[in-house]
């Protein structure tokens, strides 16, 4: 039976904790960032965990379950 791959995208998008959580990147920091404020543009730098509700559909992307 044949491997089964890895999606690409998600792969470059989210990264694995030692404790087994998905982190991620926010949006909205690539492009048009002078409207935005500093205390915005501060506060979207950061990574944060991916939420519950989508735990599981980002896992089948990466091919954790």
């Amino acid at each position: 039976m044949p491997k089964i791959k890895t999606n690409s995208g998600a792969k470059k998008r989210f990264t694995l904790t030692g404790s087994g959580k998905i982190k991620r990147k926010h949006a909205y920091k690539s492009h048009i960032l002078t409207k935005k404020s500093k205390k915005q543009k501060r506060r979207l730098t950061h990574t944060t965990l991916v939420d519950k509700a989508d735990r599981e559909n980002v896992k089948l992307l990466l091919r954790l379950k």
